[in-house]
């Protein structure tokens, strides 16, 4: 039952998903610790030690039976977490009481228990990310030829299309993805290093046999799941390889960021929306608004996670020697929250990215009030191609432009720019002509055929390798 009484994360309470939340669960944590003790149990029979199969079948049996409460209990004695959980384990399997964490330090359940949350969180991430990828797609093909103004400096630019620029949301998240895979890819597992990383207390075990120890750490990353093996390391594995996955997880969030900035934008154009409920209330005093809300939450969540990144550094910049303590309550902290903000933000980038809308006409009317000054270059291209004075249009295309930006700024007018340039006999031509040199399509360049060319060629493949990974539905709550 939640206790109002005390405080309650939001990311957990609000805005993070139920499985990411379970990944860093007290639960999920001890059972993972319970699992690397049978890995090591089970290896260490392997290698030769003296050990039952009735003390690890003992051991398996209550893999699950994490009585949390009673451990809390015995660390409030011991003062120590992972012996606290030592004792709640030996008293639930007496039988194998003698061989648990044998040889073992802290961070043998410690670090490789971060390791292996990291790895399933981090499976996590991609998948949604690649629903993020997928529902981008389908938007940037559907409108891979609707002309828009683009902007630059947020001023008009040159027109692209709404799908071009789609693509450029989905790029960044195709990269994140790739570099996600990679991270994954690359986790290196602590294994048993021993107290400060020679792995002395396993040596004596094995009476001095180095292979036996060597095996004995191998059979252990085989059992989790995990081909590579952290080759030198202190008492702790090195801290470099959380900069490595707070670097993708903030790489992501800057993605997040731009896009949801991009929408925040569109929306205040009246071009595109992201998803409004029926019944939802945009401003508890403006009635009229539609505030866009899961975008701006996106981009306060991505402020927080990029703040995390700094975290990691300044553990892996202070750690003394072989170790130091004062990285662990601060990595309990910021790790499982670096995971909970960015599965957060996924999880509105789900939301948003499934139900864009947009405005075909106020894209078209934003294009017209802009391409009259956009097309004087064109314009006079065919002009002179057609033998006119290359400098006299020019004057005179300036002159026109001055004076119609004058009258738009100052009397709040619509821009009469093409008027000016159809009545004007020194350009010469007939409005009609005016009309086809400033249709949309002449102003968009490759931005169709691009769209078109990177969808199929960078996008498609992404997205048939990941075909097996689940459609999510997407969260809609605000």
């Amino acid at each position: 039952m939640i206790n109002f009484k005390h405080y309650q994360s939001p990311l957990s309470a609000k805005y993070a998903s139920e499985e990411m939340s379970y990944l860093f669960s007290p639960y999920y944590k001890y059972t993972t610790w319970r699992k690397l003790w049978v890995a090591l149990a089970r290896a260490q029979k392997a290698c030769g030690l003296s050990i039952s199969d009735a003390q690890i079948e003992s051991l398996l049996q209550h893999v699950n039976d994490v009585d949390i409460p009673k451990a809390e209990e015995a660390e409030k004695i011991v003062k120590h977490d992972v012996m606290a959980h030592i004792h709640v384990y030996a008293d639930q399997c007496p039988e194998a009481k003698g061989i648990i964490h044998l040889g073992a330090t802290s961070c043998y359940v410690t670090d490789n228990g971060d390791l292996l949350q990291i790895r399933e969180a981090l499976n996590l991430i991609r998948n949604k990310t690649i629903q993020v990828i997928r529902q981008l797609h389908a938007f940037a093909a559907q409108y891979a030829d609707l002309p828009c103004l683009s902007y630059t400096h947020f001023q008009a630019a040159q027109p692209t299309t709404v799908g071009k620029r789609a693509c450029l949301w989905l790029q960044d998240f195709l990269i994140d993805l790739f570099e996600i895979e990679h991270t994954i890819q690359h986790i290196h597992f602590l294994g048993v290093k021993g107290a400060t990383g020679t792995q002395a207390s396993f040596l004596s075990l094995f009476q001095g046999n180095h292979e036996k120890v060597k095996q004995l750490e191998q059979l252990i990353a085989k059992q989790m799941g995990f081909s590579r093996l952290i080759p030198i390391s202190g008492q702790t594995y090195t801290r470099k390889q959380d900069i490595r996955i707070a670097a993708v997880l903030s790489s992501l969030a800057s993605s997040a960021h731009k896009f949801a900035t991009d929408i925040r934008l569109l929306s205040h154009l009246k071009e595109i929306e992201e998803p409004f409920a029926e019944k939802q209330i945009g401003s508890s005093a403006m009635p009229h608004k539609r505030n866009p809300v899961r975008s701006e939450r996106i981009c306060g969540l991505c402020r927080f996670l990029l703040s995390l990144n700094e975290n990691a550094l300044y553990t892996e910049a202070t750690q003394w020697l072989e170790r130091t303590l004062d990285d662990s309550a601060n990595r309990r902290i910021y790790i499982p929250e670096i995971f909970l903000t960015a599965d957060a933000i996924l999880n509105l980038l789900c939301s948003v990215t499934t139900g864009l809308t947009v405005y075909p006409k106020m894209i078209e009317k934003h294009l017209n009030e802009e391409i009259p000054f956009l097309a004087t270059e064109h314009i006079l291209m065919e002009a002179s191609r057609l033998g006119k004075d290359r400098q006299e249009i020019h004057e005179r295309l300036r002159v026109h432009s001055q004076e119609s930006s004058k009258q738009i700024k100052e009397g709040g007018l619509p821009n009469d720019l093409l008027c000016r340039i159809a009545d004007d006999p020194i350009i010469g031509f007939t409005s009609q002509q005016i009309e086809e040199l400033t249709r949309a399509e002449h102003f968009i360049g490759r931005s169709t055929e691009q769209v078109h060319e990177f969808l199929s060629e960078e996008v498609i493949p992404v997205l048939d390798r990941y075909k097996e990974v689940k459609s999510m539905s997407p969260l809609i709550e605000t």
